[in-house]
């Protein structure tokens, strides 16, 4: 009797979303420009609106238009409806938005509006083919699972096949169901705007998965929606299933009600009545068997791959396994990465590093992919990992590398990129051979990249990520040779408002740690400015300044030594990479060596922002302040660092606890100064 009211109560709900209006569930109307109601705008966007609530775009389910020749009169616009709902539901909502938008939206430029069955939005500027997900919208079913560790399990995967049907989906568009129990199932569904690239989709629905845990975790139901793609999920039928080639669920017929009927409903005697009676029984019977069985077999399925990463809760804390947890959405399966990876052969291995050895591979898909692996044994790689994981999963900027997901399964942890063919900084630029690719438009390009990577990750991103190990073997290479900072083993999370920090365990590599970090443990933004200060001298001369040696004055100096002398002179030319000298423009590098200079100060305080390095690698007109003599120049001979009673130059220090002997400094209060 439980079973079939259950499955009629599931049928009920179904037959209900023929019914359900579509209701209004957000709206975003930045008011920071406006247009008048007799405006050629305005005279465009009721054209556009027109054709966008059309019953053309309606049988279509979409369209992006422009109307209009000239900016910034011209009207921008895109509608898109649920791939579930039928073209009169369609055109009943985009009807619906169209008169909406105005009146939520009065005289916006830009502006749109999310109902349950479609989309509208329209902007002054060209949007199509451009990720947005700066705005979401979060709503959450109020109930929570019965069981929140398998549940949040088997939404990670569904979440996850839907992601890869939609990218593969001519509509961007995916729905499918999951088994919790016998009884209970969760309903997904995923869409992109048709606008963007199966790649850009599936980008666009990551970072929706990965909002999952911030806004509905361990509840029955939840929406994630933003401009440019949906994510939902619930415990009964949202959707339309017959729409998306789903079966609605069917309640089993129950012998105990056909036995219960009267014999003349069913023929005119008793023996004829009884015999029909098991005639219709034993099938049926033998129907809820086979349900029966065929459930079995499927919770046996789905228990075989619930959580991935559950073979390495043995060797993480509470408080590992939670935030681990909340990025499950990111997880890839062993298998697919072995074969992505030809079983990690060493033809397909692209460098090692301190995390382990990095492998080159292709997905099932085409993808190509770069796979680092964490060396066995490695608890310390276990805290970078995550670090990584859940860092560079919320960053999105072109000048960072691209977190595609992990693995955690069978003792493997893995991390898993985009594949950027031109590999990392330090092999073209300290390549003798490889370096005259570095013509100066792209070291400028590659300085001024990173100068925008690091900028996001001080200020403009919803975290504030300190990198802590900045240097030319994490500044990775696209085919076109643009910078994206990677390595975020050792990145430090600050508080919004948090400006300076503290810490007895120092990470990084020694010759690109600020003197403040490295000798006390003041750790603030300013001393990634310092390491990015090492990087921009580096990249002008070629050399690393952890082993060079140039001779100036019959003995060794290091790089930064080496640099100021001849800046001090007045003939700094003379220290850059001769390849340049007669290709680049002599003011532009002499404005880029002053920029390095005054990152490298001794005084924090004195140091840039990396917003202040931005606008002075881009406007002339801004006049640089004097340098200073840079940290370390007059104590080269006499610095040493103890790690571990090891005692040197360019060691890659993990999170090891330094001394510092033989050097004094001053003490520094790190604060910043911006300017009002």
């Amino acid at each position: 009797m439980a079973d079939s009211i259950f499955f009629l109560i599931s049928l009920l709900l179904l037959l209900n979303l023929q019914t359900i209006n579509s209701s209004l569930l957000w709206q975003n109307c930045p008011s920071d420009t406006n247009y008048t109601n007799n405006s050629s705008f305005r005279s465009n966007l009721d054209l556009l609106l027109a054709s966008l609530s059309s019953p053309s775009t309606a049988a279509a389910g979409f369209l992006n238009l422009t109307v209009g020749s000239q900016p910034p009169s011209r009207a921008n616009g895109l509608a898109l409806c649920r791939g579930d709902v039928s073209s009169s539901s369609c055109q009943a909502c985009l009807a619906s938005a169209a008169v909406d938008i105005i009146n939520q939206c009065p005289n916006g430029t830009r502006s749109f509006i999310w109902y349950d069955d479609c989309l509208l939005r329209y902007s002054n500027e060209s949007f199509f083919s451009v990720v947005n997900t700066g705005y979401q919208y979060w709503a959450w079913n109020a109930n929570n699972a019965t069981d929140p560790q398998k549940f949040d399990s088997l939404l990670g995967n569904l979440m996850d096949t839907l992601t890869l049907e939609a990218r593969g989906s001519e509509r961007l568009f995916a729905a499918g169901t999951a088994n919790v129990s016998v009884f209970n199932r969760i309903y997904g569904l995923v869409q992109c705007t048709r606008d963007l690239s199966p790649d850009d989709c599936y980008l666009c629905l990551r970072q929706m998965v990965a909002s999952i845990p911030s806004c509905c975790d361990s509840k029955q139901g939840g929406k994630v929606y933003s401009p440019s793609c949906i994510l939902r999920f619930e415990s009964y039928p949202f959707y339309n299933l017959s729409a998306v080639g789903a079966p609605p669920p069917q309640a089993p017929p129950s012998p105990s009600s056909n036995s219960s009927r009267p014999n003349e409903a069913i023929g005119g005697n008793s023996n004829n009545g009884r015999g029909t009676i098991l005639f219709i029984v034993i099938p049926a019977a033998a129907a809820v068997l086979l349900f029966l069985c065929a459930i079995f077999i499927c919770c046996r399925r789905t228990k075989a791959t619930m959580p991935r990463w559950k073979p390495l809760s043995q060797k993480l804390n509470n408080k590992h396994q939670a935030e681990i947890r909340g990025a499950e959405s990111l997880l890839f399966d062993l298998e697919s990465i072995r074969i992505a990876t030809d079983n990690f052969s060493d033809a397909n291995k692209l460098g090692q590093g301190g995390f382990g050895p990095v492998y080159k591979g292709r997905l099932e898909n085409g993808e190509q992919i770069a796979v680092k692996r964490l060396s066995r044994g490695s608890d310390q790689g276990l805290v970078e990992l995550k670090n990584e994981v859940l860092l560079v999963a919320k960053l999105q900027h072109r000048n960072l590398v691209r977190l595609l997901g992990c693995c955690l399964e069978s003792d493997e942890k893995l991390l898993v990129y985009e594949y950027l063919p031109n590999t990392s900084l330090d092999k073209f630029l300290f390549d003798p051979l490889k370096r005259v690719q570095l013509d100066w438009a792209r070291r400028f390009k590659i300085i001024e990249g990173i100068a925008r990577g690091l900028l996001y990750l001080h200020e403009d991103s919803r975290l504030k990520i300190i990198h802590r190990d900045l240097k030319a073997s994490n500044i990775l290479l696209d085919a076109n040779m643009n910078p994206k900072i990677s390595d975020f083993g050792l990145a430090k999370l600050f508080g919004v408002d948090e400006t300076q920090g503290n810490t007895s365990r120092i990470a990084g590599t020694y010759g690109y740690m600020a003197p403040e970090y490295a000798l006390h443990g003041l750790l603030s933004i300013k001393s990634d400015v310092f390491s990015y200060g090492v990087l921009t001298l580096e990249i002008l001369t070629g050399q690393k300044n952890n082993n060079y040696r140039g001779s100036s004055s019959g003995y060794s100096v290091d790089l930064i030594t080496h640099i100021w002398r001849n800046w001090t002179q007045g003939n700094v030319l003379q220290a850059i990479d001769q390849m340049l000298v007669n290709q680049c423009p002599t003011q532009e590098v002499l404005r880029c060596i002053h920029i390095g200079l005054l990152c490298v100060q001794e005084d924090p305080v004195q140091r840039p922002t990396m917003a202040d390095v931005v606008i002075m690698l881009n406007s002339h007109s801004v006049s640089l302040p004097r340098p200073s003599a840079p940290a370390f120049v007059n104590h080269s001979d006499s610095t040493t660092i103890e790690a571990n009673g090891v005692l040197g130059r360019g060691r890659n220090y993990s999170e090891n606890k330094v001394k510092a002997t033989k050097f004094s400094i001053n003490e520094v209060s790190i604060s910043e100064l911006e300017p009002r």
